[in-house]
């Protein structure tokens, strides 16, 4: 009962003394608030798609409790400007509440439609956010870059069902399917008037071709590629650039433009030339951050798998392969293959292929990765198909990354397994010499190594970054085969006396 009794006199003695606190008493705001951020940039968006959302903080730096009259969008609920204050939506805030020596988040976003404000393809749209009126207003600006672009998307019919494309029947009848539409006629021309954002898979139809112009920039959302049918073509013509801006060049990569996403790998999926497609080819392109940048695929047999010439381009940052050929008959010069979560190229069940001052690179790090940056062979891993490989040809090449052996063999002793490596630099430190005995792999068989260098590091320029030149100190300095290797480098350089391996001439990287 004692113990009750102590208990109920606390309780009265605390009531009591909360009964005597006054409340919180806010002073109206001085127009001395402080900011993370005075001007807010949110990037590049495509008229229509939202943008990432920004954040700054506003901070009461005072020792009153303070109360913001008025926080708002100077074109108020016209603007296309999206805010949330402390949590809270909307576009005008009154009474605005901020404890003393406290702060809070302001996000932002926007989505534009360029119609509603000009002709042009692209323009500023801009806009303030303030804090107060009067004597005491204080403002934060907001920018943002709108480009008007042309949109290619799977239509839907009246029941609401969207477009897709048939990609097998089993023998059940059963369908696979995927997201996606057909390009008509009018559209299979992709200029550099406007970029292009593609929903779902662009198909181009049997006996067709894509062509698409210099300086053209692609732009896939998640989930998205183009993919081309049977006695189809794609026909990339890019130009060499003379400025950093590569205004010649041909870019596919995702439809986020914002930094944050500048280097994410997987943000779409592949180009994918199918069965029968033919007659490819690729000049001075960058295809990058997709699952896997080229799909090539066969029916098991090499006149019907597609064909790709490809010169002067680079796929870069694959989070599966940047390569991936099926019985595929294949031609590259000058290009760049970099940086996957799997193997970078990776050629199976056979087909014929020519790589000539080409770099296969994989510096990954964005996971634990296993594979070499090279991977040959004439069977289709975990099934009973074997196909030849005619030839897999590597000239003055580059095949090297952060692992101590950066290529696999694998020949099932059913079909042919023809290879070469001549004048390249490769990597492959077997320190535990388990691959003794195994033909492919004796490195000083001059009929499947010629010429070749071992375990010299390259000394790319970043090649984290993606920057490919390599040091005029580094291995692959002046051991190309001048009477095979290309005229000039993927930049427009001439090649030297003694040329490089790679895709460029060496540069002494030290003075840049």
């Amino acid at each position: 009962m004692k113990y009750i009794i102590t208990v109920l006199i606390s309780i009265i003695t605390l009531v009591s003394i909360s009964s005597c606190r006054n409340d919180f008493e806010f002073t109206a705001s001085t127009g001395n608030l402080e900011f993370s951020q005075d001007t807010i940039y949110l990037d590049t968006v495509f008229s229509n798609i939202g943008s990432s959302t920004r954040t700054f903080k506003v901070y009461n730096r005072s020792s009153d409790d303070i109360v913001i009259p008025r926080v708002a969008l100077n074109q108020g609920t016209n603007s296309n400007y999206r805010l949330s204050v402390d949590g809270v939506p909307g576009q005008v805030f009154e009474n605005v509440e901020l404890l003393a020596k406290d702060s809070m988040f302001v996000f932002v976003e926007t989505t534009v439609d360029i119609m509603d404000f000009t002709s042009d393809t692209e323009f500023l749209y801009e806009d303030t956010i303030e804090f107060d009126a009067g004597g005491n207003l204080q403002k934060v600006e907001l920018v943002t870059l709108i480009q008007d672009a042309v949109f290619l998307f799977p239509e839907r019919d009246a029941q609401g069902v969207e477009e897709t494309l048939l990609l097998d029947t089993d023998t059940d009848g059963n369908e696979t399917r995927i997201s996606g539409f057909s390009l008509d006629d009018d559209q299979l021309n992709f200029t550099n008037e406007k970029p292009y954002v593609i929903y779902g898979f662009a198909a181009v139809p049997s006996n067709k071709t894509l062509t698409i112009d210099a300086g053209a920039r692609i732009h896939f959302h998640a989930g998205s590629g183009i993919i081309v049918a049977n006695e189809g073509t794609l026909k990339v013509n890019g130009a060499l650039s003379t400025t950093e801006d590569l205004e010649n060049e041909v870019i596919f990569e995702g439809d986020r433009l914002e930094p944050l996403y500048e280097d994410i790998a997987g943000q779409w999926t592949a180009i994918w030339l199918t069965a029968g497609s033919k007659d490819h080819e690729i000049n001075y392109a960058t295809i990058k951050n997709a699952s896997v940048g080229i799909i090539m695929d066969s029916s098991n047999t090499t006149s019907n798998g597609a064909t790709l010439k490809m010169n002067n381009s680079k796929i870069l940052n694959s989070s599966n392969t940047a390569l991936l050929a099926t019985t595929a008959s294949i031609e590259a010069s000058n290009s760049i293959f970099h940086n996957s979560g799997q193997s970078t190229v990776i050629a199976r069940l056979g087909g014929a292929y020519n790589f000539n001052n080409c770099t296969i690179s994989n510096y990954w790090n964005n996971s634990f990765r296993q594979d070499p940056t090279l991977f040959l062979t004439n069977i289709f891993p975990n099934s009973d198909l074997s196909a030849d490989l005619l030839e897999a040809n590597f000239t003055n090449c580059i095949i090297y990354g952060d692992r101590n052996i950066e290529y696999a063999l694998l020949d099932d002793q059913l079909s042919t397994f023809n290879f070469k490596f001549e004048n390249s630099l490769m990597r492959f430190n077997d320190f535990s010499n388990s691959f003794d005995g195994f033909p492919s792999y004796d490195i000083t068989n001059s009929s499947l190594y010629e010429n070749c260098v071992f375990n010299e590091d390259p000394l790319f320029e970043d090649e984290d970054a993606f920057k490919l030149r390599i040091d005029n100190t580094g291995g692959a300095n002046g051991i190309a085969n001048p009477t095979t290797t290309t005229t000039l480098d993927i930049e427009g350089n001439s090649r030297a006396a003694s040329p490089d391996a790679g895709a460029f001439e060496s540069v002494d990287l030290s003075t840049n």
